[in-house]
């Protein structure tokens, strides 16, 4: 007899284990073989995918996807519209499915709103995933990470602050772009169409000016 809850519109494919007293909402998909525990919370359009284990009480909110090869412990919290990966070199004609590395999220992190959690790494319990972040290494227990780049530092240590970050430029560094600067510029891969497109905005400004 099954105890836990779900919508009607939500799809539960043969195979699954899934707790007692867990709800599952509109629209999301498990995937056979995952593995739910007791008392979680499952929100409207996520995917838990094939062979995926979350342990009890965890609460996964709105437009998360959940993929093979992440495994999350008793207490997780995973926000809104955040993403793991399970392959470091995806390629549309390529298949990888025998290159997905193993993500584990610890007993009572939280990891917040469109946060990217790149596969193949561990973050430890308590540690919290700041909104928006990229984590690309391991995070210790009881981390803060902010921004858009792996910043991290123990709570018992900074009392969960931000880590506060500055940039020195020396101003003599700075100068305006000479007319070779630009015509090198041109030719860059990364900058190139840029360029081009900003000059020809002055051009036409200064075409303007002149009339």
């Amino acid at each position: 007899m099954e105890t836990y809850k779900a919508h009607e519109t939500a799809v539960i494919d043969p195979g699954c284990t899934i707790g007692d007293g867990t709800h599952i909402w509109h629209f999301s998909h498990i995937m056979p073989g995952c593995s739910i525990g007791r008392n979680c919370n499952i929100g409207q359009n996520v995917v838990i995918s094939p062979l995926v284990v979350l342990g009890n009480n965890v609460k996964v909110q709105n437009n998360v996807s959940v993929y093979t090869g992440v495994t999350c412990g008793d207490d997780v919290f995973l926000g809104p519209s955040c993403v793991f990966t399970n392959v470091v070199n995806p390629r549309s004609a390529v298949s990888r499915k025998d290159q997905y590395l193993k993500t584990y999220v610890g007993k009572g992190a939280s990891i917040g709103a469109n946060a990217t959690i790149v596969c193949g790494h561990t973050i430890g319990e308590y540690a919290m995933i700041g909104a928006g972040a990229v984590v690309t290494k391991d995070i210790p227990p009881y981390a803060l990470v902010t921004g858009s780049f792996t910043n991290w530092r123990s709570m018992f240590e900074g009392g969960g602050r931000r880590i506060s970050r500055q940039i020195l430029l020396d101003i003599n560094s700075i100068s305006f772009l000479r007319e070779e600067d630009l015509l090198r510029f041109k030719d860059h891969f990364l900058i190139g169409e840029f360029v081009v497109q900003r000059l020809h905005s002055i051009q036409q400004a200064l075409s303007l000016i002149h009339i």
